[in-house]
């Protein structure tokens, strides 16, 4: 796996991570996982304390908004990836000892054949993970706990407690035509906990910058 390079985001220790890709007049080949390379490797030092134990892979309609979820039992990092289409991955912090608990940042995450690149984008432990869909699309989502529906919370991804100050303004807009547009979302996401709620948590208290 050749690493590009390692992007910081606003909100801390979240990152893309970009990879290479080999084309040729056939189409390309890359490695998007290698083991040892995610153990060894000085850029990306940072997930040498995690493991990757679970992989998953959802397919989701235009018009999709997914999330946003955290898991306390076990915590979980994840390393997601679009297969093809257009996701945009939506985030909030909610670790409470975070200067940036409660805002929100969008990456956008298109495919593209004939790009040399490619990547992976880095959400640890604390930070609460959605996306919205612009096309029908498929992601890959590698994760460092396996998944406990008994330790896993959903705050709404359309509450309004939300801060969006770090978004870029285009994916924004995107996410609010999406939002005023009778988008397709699961009960348990359109009824998931507001920020306040959440803080009444006891679990909440539980994802900190400094013990994740």
């Amino acid at each position: 796996m050749r690493i590009i390079n390692v992007i910081d985001l606003p909100i801390p220790d979240c990152k893309r991570i970009c990879f290479s890709r080999f084309l040729d007049h056939r189409g390309y080949f890359t490695e998007v996982f290698k083991h040892s390379d995610f153990k060894t490797s000085n850029e990306l030092s940072f997930l040498r304390k995690y493991s990757i134990v679970q992989s998953n892979e959802s397919y989701s309609k235009k018009g999709v908004i997914r999330g946003l979820h955290i898991q306390w039992n076990p915590f979980q990092g994840k390393l997601v990836r679009t297969l093809f289409g257009r996701m945009v991955d939506y985030f909030i912090d909610l670790r409470i000892d975070s200067e940036y608990f409660g805002k929100a940042f969008m990456v956008d995450m298109p495919t593209d054949n004939n790009n040399r690149q490619s990547e992976w984008l880095w959400l640890p432990p604390g930070i609460a993970h959605g996306n919205f869909y612009l096309e029908n699309s498929k992601i890959e989502y590698l994760c460092t706990g396996e998944y406990n529906p008994n330790g896993e919370f959903s705050i709404n991804p359309l509450c309004d407690e939300i801060d969006y100050a770090l978004c870029n303004d285009e994916l924004l807009k995107s996410f609010q035509d999406l939002k005023n547009n009778n988008p397709i979302i699961s009960n348990k996401d359109l009824y998931g906990y507001s920020l306040t709620e959440w803080l009444d948590m006891p679990e909440s208290k539980l994802f900190k910058k400094k013990n994740r």
